[in-house]
């Protein structure tokens, strides 16, 4: 699907699949949730042009998410092509302040706050946010990371 930046917003498209849905065809809400996460990858992979996966599997730091808070707004259904939003609110020492959304036709459906710690996955211990991480962030933040020149 389609990704992009919009100022300092990163955007990316999903299908509503099948197996996203409840029996009435509607996205079960943990399914968010999983959305909201394979966006942040995207965003680091895409937005970034940092490679989550090394992040994990060679520097050994993860970004788990250490608060939650979401609204339903209007639910989403199979065979609709969602967009799905995420702006970094604020960025301290280790952690990151994520606001997401999703949307179709303009039309908000959920709405959720996030935040995610960078974490040594060796130590399970909170470490600053790295800073070659951090001049990207701060770059996508102020609206000057342009990846649709590449579209």
């Amino acid at each position: 699907m389609t990704t992009k930046i919009l100022g300092d917003i990163f955007y990316s498209e999903r299908l509503v699949r099948f197996s996203y849905c409840d029996p009435a065809g509607i996205v079960f809400f943990p399914q968010y949730f999983i959305m909201f996460n394979g966006l942040v990858e995207d965003w680091f992979n895409q937005g970034l042009g940092v490679d989550y996966a090394k992040y994990i599997t060679e520097r050994q730091l993860g970004f788990p998410v250490v608060s939650l808070a979401c609204d339903f707004i209007c639910p989403s259904r199979i065979g609709e092509k969602i967009t799905l939003g995420l702006k970094l609110k604020h960025m301290g020492t280790s952690s990151l302040k994520l606001e997401m959304t999703c949307s179709y036709k303009k039309e908000e459906r959920v709405r959720a706050t996030l935040v995610l710690v960078a974490m040594d996955l060796k130590k399970a211990k909170a470490v600053p946010v790295p800073e070659d991480l951090r001049v990207l962030m701060t770059g996508f933040q102020s609206g000057k990371l342009d990846i649709n020149q590449y579209d």
